[in-house]
């Protein structure tokens, strides 16, 4: 055997004996060691997209509310989306609510163990199927996320664009070969852990890298060159209005489609500024078409940016006094007239989130 394959056959090796050393990091997250697929399950999903500081405390919240799949699946989708919401990405909590109960109604509670029965559960697809069937069951398919494909990108040199999809099969089909069957779910972690706390983006640890002697990239001082990455599309921002209309103390809300962008939130009226509108006229517009109603514009109440994955908002927010009309849920499936003071019990998107504060309780 070949000196390079050599090493590259050690990569297991190392790459455990570093994880297992890494005690401050198993720590931070109090997922680590858990044997119970539902609880591994639950923080798969939330790290996605999301740092582990962040989901430390959304993951202890959640199981305080829903200890188990059976709790998941008894709950009620608005209970759901409030434990999850500020978390962002909320298709994820959704689809979470879903596959519990699939899990309890196809498979008695159980947590199915293969990976290609995994993947059939809603919104679960390569990367937590993956993570669930080498964690959990101790099976050997390797986990694939950005943090690893900047791994493995640099160790071989990869000239592939990561933004491509084939690069991320090439990725899996090369780890497959290198994955240990005695402890595939370690190895994962310890690949993800590299990516996320040592082989990063900018300024990558080399120095503590237990594997630098078998990266192409180090060995050659190219770290900055890989991963090969295409630049991604110029992010639009769009102008939103919204307006608080009070009626007799109480402000109208409205859910959101259960399907789309912030999904099954709830959120005050309003849309998109169209070319040539004011922020008022642009108001009175969208909610006569979402909501049937008239108002009369008062003042600003603030103006706030925010972004989101693929693009950002700019968004004006009104007080609006209710003037006619009876409401309907033209764009929404569901309209309800709330006292600013309860408006806390309802899951709003970030964006919204920031204005209840300003709300006054007793208008």
């Amino acid at each position: 055997m070949s000196t390079k394959i050599s090493l590259i056959f050690s990569l297991a090796d190392r790459l455990l004996k570093w994880y297992d050393r890494q005690s401050d990091t198993h720590t931070k997250m109090p997922w680590r060691g858990e044997a119970d697929p539902y609880c591994i399950w639950i923080s798969e999903v939330m790290l996605q997209q999301t740092q582990v500081a962040t989901v430390v405390d959304y993951y202890r919240r959640w199981l305080e509310h829903f200890p188990n799949v059976q709790s998941l699946a008894q709950a009620n989708l608005d209970e759901v989306l409030k434990v999850w919401e500020g978390l962002g990405y909320y298709t994820r909590a959704r689809n979470l609510h879903r596959a519990a109960q699939v899990i309890v109604s196809d498979y008695n509670g159980e947590f199915p163990q293969q990976y290609n029965t995994i993947k059939t559960l809603p919104g679960v697809g390569e990367y937590t199927a993956s993570a669930l069937s080498s964690i959990a069951f101790n099976q050997a398919v390797p986990v694939v996320d950005g943090n690893v494909l900047r791994v493995y990108s640099r160790l071989l040199c990869l000239v592939d664009d990561i933004r491509n999809p084939k690069t991320k099969l090439l990725a899996r089909a090369g780890l497959q070969k290198l994955i240990p069957q005695d402890r595939p779910g370690d190895f994962n972690q310890a690949l993800m852990d590299l990516g996320r706390n040592v082989c990063q983006p900018r300024q990558p640890q080399c120095h503590v890298c237990p594997v630098q002697e078998l990266c192409c990239a180090y060995n050659r001082n190219r770290t900055g060159d890989f991963p090969v990455k295409s630049k991604a599309k110029a992010t639009p921002t769009f102008q939103i209005v919204v307006g608080i209309i009070y009626k007799d103390g109480k402000v109208l809300i409205q859910r959101r489609p259960p399907k789309g962008l912030l999904g099954g939130l709830w959120e005050f009226p309003g849309g998109k500024i169209e070319a040539g509108e004011t922020p008022e006229n642009a108001l009175i517009r969208e909610i006569r078409e979402e909501t049937g109603l008239e108002v009369e514009i008062g003042s600003q109440l603030t103006q706030l940016k925010h972004a989101y994955t693929h693009f950002k908002i700019n968004l004006t927010c009104f007080v609006c006094e209710y003037q006619s009309g009876t409401a309907r849920p033209k764009a929404s499936t569901a309209l309800r007239w709330v006292k600013p003071g309860e408006l806390t019990k309802f899951a709003f998107p970030k964006a919204n989130q920031k204005i209840l504060p300003l709300l006054t309780p007793d208008k």
